[in-house]
């Protein structure tokens, strides 16, 4: 049995595959009256809204009140750094007026 010759492809030997692009063919729009384009617009918006809204994953009613208190409890940390802030800052400022 003699051995397969082994050949080894140099880079520029390699042709760059072809990208097939699939063309889609539009179907042609119909001639609409003008003064009903602003309406099939508005329709086609509506519907486009409607089927992202279908996608969207609402969270269940526990975990919508999980996010409403952690907003709480922030707001409410926040709320006292911004006074305390506001403290220290009146004070600072009162001391060097001398009042």
């Amino acid at each position: 049995m003699s051995k397969p010759k082994i050949t080894r492809i140099k880079a520029e030997d390699k042709k760059p595959e072809k990208k097939v692009e699939k063309k889609v063919e539009k179907k042609p729009e119909k001639k609409v009256f003008i003064l009903f384009r602003p309406f099939i617009a508005f329709f086609r918006y509506l519907k486009g809204s409607w089927q992202e809204i279908r996608q969207v994953r609402w969270p269940s009613r526990k975990a919508t009140w999980k996010m409403v208190l952690a907003v709480l409890v922030y707001t409410a940390i926040f709320v006292i750094i911004i006074s305390l802030l506001d403290l220290f800052f009146s004070w600072l400022f009162n001391l060097i007026l001398g009042n």
